[in-house]
């Protein structure tokens, strides 16, 4: 297990993944003329989360085949609560041109009732969005910079059994630090980058049917480095490697399996629980906001519970070097999808 990705082409001249892995760079190319799928099976998307200790803002842009979404989230970690609005978009088809990697190519997408950006800019990243019709017309515009120097990331590829020609190809940056402005309802709010930071979630893949995963991100400082995490499992086949990665001060250190314990009956009900087999990632969750979201349409089906809250314990490094984390604000999620 733990198998580290070398360089080349994501895919074969069969569609198939080259080769199943991790990594902390952009190891692998994805194409998607290479992709030897239906286009209703392909799920392309990139995804941001800016969180401090007391809002956050979410976007997503997807093209999912046979439905696209442009998204937007407001939290408020102290009410708690959150806005969340989004468009579809019927049969995109990869129209939306969504870019091969997540180290070139900008994304812009104009729509009647929303503009929303992301772009590579000198030393990061740019997110902007005009949204006027936001929160049943309190309108919402971001624009936000998240700097990102010479970092690892979290990168993997998953295949999935008996479906040889579906995959994941995923990369998560976290610890970008964020500043700029988010204003909802007339109301300006701040991200100031020593206690703002970003992550991006960059997804490619062609999934089988009827998936349940977990993941969990958080991202922030630690004995006044940069740190953060990325843990989860569930999705595809990951005995050739988990996409569990703690980051500090710019490096990232790969451990082996974690267990999610939710408190039973709700989300929210109680703390959450973390541990790992190697015993290198020992946390608690102090659930805030649960950003849930439930479709039903039989043959397609998505329930989602995303929470967000605050993370303590401790993360050992790769040199046995433990980290002790205190009220880190982050999230953790269990999705149910059948698309």
């Amino acid at each position: 297990m733990q198998r580290k990705l070398t360089k080349g082409e994501l895919l074969d001249g069969q569609g198939r993944l080259v080769e199943a892995g991790w990594a902390t760079e952009e190891a692998r190319r994805y194409r998607r003329a290479a992709v030897k799928a239906g286009w209703h099976r392909i799920k392309e998307w990139d995804y941001y989360a800016v969180l401090n200790d007391r809002y956050g803002f979410a976007c997503v842009v997807a093209d999912n085949g046979y439905m696209g979404l442009l998204n937007a989230v407001w939290l408020d970690f102290g009410k708690p609560d959150f806005i969340e609005e989004g468009i579809i978009i019927p049969f995109p088809r990869g129209r939306m041109k969504l870019p091969e990697s997540a180290d070139e190519g900008d994304i812009v997408q104009h729509h009647p009732k929303l503009d929303i950006a992301f772009r590579h800019a000198p030393g990061g990243r740019r997110i902007t969005l005009s949204y006027p019709g936001f929160g049943k017309g309190r309108g919402m515009e971001a624009d936000l910079f998240l700097a990102q120097p010479a970092m690892d990331r979290m990168v993997i590829a998953t295949p999935f059994p008996d479906a040889p020609r579906a995959f994941y190809y995923n990369q998560k940056i976290n610890c970008m630090a964020a500043e700029g402005r988010v204003t909802v309802g007339g109301e300006t709010f701040a991200f100031e980058p020593q206690a703002s930071f970003g992550v991006l979630d960059w997804g490619r893949g062609v999934w089988t049917y009827d998936n349940v995963w977990y993941w969990g991100s958080a991202s922030g400082m630690a004995e006044g480095k940069s740190f953060g995490f990325n843990i989860g499992y569930g999705f595809g086949d990951t005995s050739a490697a988990s996409e569990n990665m703690i980051f500090f001060d710019g490096r990232a250190h790969k451990f082996d399996e974690v267990r999610f314990h939710l408190p039973e009956g709700s989300f929210t009900g109680g703390p959450w629980r973390f541990t790992s087999n190697d015993g290198r990632f020992e946390m608690t969750f102090e659930p805030v906001v649960d950003r849930h979201s439930a479709v039903d349409l039989k043959l397609i089906r998505s329930i989602q519970h995303q929470v967000f809250g605050r993370f303590s314990g401790v993360a050992v490094l790769d040199d046995g070097r433990r980290i002790e984390v205190k009220d880190l604000i982050g999230f953790a999620e269990e999705v149910q999808n059948r698309w």
